[in-house]
């Protein structure tokens, strides 16, 4: 994705807070409020404080400036405080809506996206990346338009004090505004690969948290800690650079304003003097220089904020602005009811161009019918599948479910119909009920009963300490993998799908568990189109019938007998298995000849 100029992407940023006008309107009133009672309280103290109170010696009218300053703080303190209310319920809003705008178009991205990018540098995108945006939309915004008004509101009043003072003020602005120009643009770059690298520690410590069990496997604590060092040693050095830059030119920012300041105490202190000018006025005029000082010398904080911002803009809408490579068809209609037609006609696929991984595969699966497909690894069987429940877009060709062109019905209503079981199973870290009913929100609990006996599950779910009711832990950790596999089958079958997707789904699971849920599978696939992607001639012998891949193309199809006369790839795979088999039945011999002597 091309770089979006950052003052583009500053602007969209601004977009967040258009549901939230009222308040940004009342909180600039509110603010404009505020800088009205700190000008009042300023001329006040400086025209009848001390040029006619205390000049004067006016007791009376000392306690009466001094009843109005009191009445103006309280009334600009409240009106502070209603800012600040509102700006934080603001800013909480803008986050929940950037949250949840990015979740929902992150779930609905496609397979292809998720197999680009890192799950670290995705959540420090939703998380390290949306604070940024949400504490200045919600704050930084408020207090840059508060400083900004405060310079321009202050200047004019500086020049209906004195205009010649303060035009030594104003000369001093070029400097400043070529200061805060040069300045946002060495900082944009430096805190957008900051946000980046935090992005790598991110990734770093998901891997490692997610993995650690391989970590540890493999005793790789040392190399994985030097690994998580070395990325936060990049995050510290690229702070460190930005954090040079804020050294060098804030300080400058501030300081410019000082000169100012010194000029006007010189050149003031002149006038007062000679007559030219009065004290009072001549404090109320340092005391507004001393309230346009303030936010002069924070313009580099919060041009550094903005930055920081707009940064972390431009990463969340690399996000937003992906593509939903797999969505509906304008127009797209439900998926019409039938018995589970599958029909593949010459489709190609490849996952990257000029790689193909599938090319003109041409099949019909007749509804209710069991094919096993089989082939060496890489030959495509899994991308096969993937394509029926539309996981991915075909390349050339269609996939049809009957008679319904995938890409014309809509997701939802053809992933309802398509139970997909995968060789790794992934449980949420819920009730066991739950993760059974995932698909069915609402399924009662005889349906969910239903599901896990057919997958051969109820017997040790009854067994767990809560039976149904039992959280498992993150991943479905605190269950075995054979245990995992079966609740994960039930949830396939709970949504009673017209069409089921077993990939290598007993491979996991030991001898005696895979007979288990074999006798299960056989009465799930009854009535029911099922593709079955299996190395286990046991598993195999469930389908009808056996489809061979090799190198992306249909090599044979037919019957266990047909292809072991006529199919070279399904004979090499088959022979594999007898030894397998042959290997097993030795050591069971082994094993009961050790018992009998």
């Amino acid at each position: 994705m091309s770089a979006v100029p950052y003052r583009a992407t500053f602007v969209r940023l601004l977009g967040f807070l258009r549901p939230y006008r009222v308040g940004l309107v009342v909180s600039i009133v509110l603010a404009v409020g505020s800088q009205a009672a700190q000008i009042a309280l300023v001329w006040i103290t400086g025209r009848d404080v001390i040029d006619k109170a205390l000049i004067h010696r006016d007791t009376h009218r000392l306690w009466v400036s001094v009843v109005v300053i009191i009445g103006l703080g309280i009334v600009r303190a409240a009106l502070m405080a209603g800012r600040r209310l509102i700006s934080g319920r603001q800013a909480l809003d803008v986050e929940m809506d950037m949250r949840s705008g990015l979740y929902a178009h992150m779930v609905r991205l496609s397979f292809g996206f998720y197999d680009r990018h890192q799950t670290g540098q995705l959540m420090s995108r939703a998380t390290v990346d949306l604070q940024g945006v949400r504490f200045f939309l919600g704050y930084g915004l408020i207090f840059f338009f508060q400083n900004v008004l405060t310079v321009v509101s202050v200047t004019a009043v500086l020049f209906f004090v004195e205009w010649r003072l303060a035009l030594i003020v104003l000369a001093v602005t070029p400097l400043l505004v070529a200061l805060a120009y040069r300045y946002s643009h060495i900082a944009h770059p430096t805190l957008r690969d900051v946000q980046q690298k935090l992005a790598d520690v991110a990734t770093v410590a998901e891997e490692n948290i997610v993995g650690v069990h391989v970590v540890k496997a493999f005793a790789q604590e040392p190399a994985e800690e030097a690994k998580f060092t070395r990325r936060s040693e990049a995050v510290f050095q690229q702070t460190l650079r930005a954090n040079r830059q804020r050294a060098t030119y804030v300080p400058l920012i501030s300081f410019v304003p000082l000169l100012a300041q010194a000029a006007v105490l010189l050149l003031g202190a002149r006038m007062v003097a000679h007559g030219s000018l009065t004290p009072g006025s001549f404090v109320a005029f340092n005391l507004y220089l001393g309230m346009l000082v303030t936010p002069l010398r924070a313009l580099g904080m919060w041009i550094g904020q903005a930055q920081r911002a707009t940064a972390a803009g431009e990463r969340i809408f690399e996000i937003i602005d992906e593509p939903e490579e797999i969505a509906d068809a304008p127009g797209a209609g439900p998926l019409p009811p039938g018995p589970g037609a599958i029909r593949f006609e010459n489709v190609s696929f490849e996952y990257l161009h000029d790689r193909p991984v599938l090319r003109g595969v041409d099949l019909d699966i007749a509804p209710g019918t069991t094919i096993a497909l089989i082939g060496h690894t890489g030959s495509g069987k899994t991308t096969l599948t993937s394509l029926v429940p539309r996981f991915y877009d075909v390349t050339a060709g269609r996939v049809t479910l009957d008679g319904a062109d995938v890409r014309d019905v809509t997701i939802a209503s053809l992933r309802h119909e398509i139970g997909v079981i995968s060789q790794d199973p992934f449980l949420f870290s819920a009730s066991v009920r739950d993760n059974i009913a995932f698909g069915r929100g609402d399924l009662a609990q005889e349906d969910v009963e239903q599901a896990a006996r057919a997958a051969q599950a109820h017997e040790f779910i009854e067994k767990l300490p809560k039976g149904y009711d039992t959280v498992i832990g993150e991943r479905g950790i605190t269950l075995s993998g054979g245990q995992r596999q079966r609740i994960a089958i039930a949830r396939a079958l709970a949504v009673n799908p017209r069409v089921l997707i077993l990939d290598d789904a007993t491979a996991s699971v030991d001898a005696t568990t895979e007979a288990h849920i074999r006798v299960g599978l056989r009465a799930a696939t009854r009535d029911r189109t099922t593709l079955i992607i299996a190395h286990r001639l046991s598993t195999i012998a469930l389908a009808d019938e056996i489809v061979v891949l090799d190198d992306g193309r249909i090599a044979a199809r037919g019957t266990h007998d047909q292809l072991v006369q006529s199919s070279t790839v399904y004979r090499e795979i088959y022979d594999h298995g007898l030894l397998e088999r042959q290997f097993a039945d030795a050591v069971e011999a082994r094993g009961a000849i050790e018992d009998v002597a």
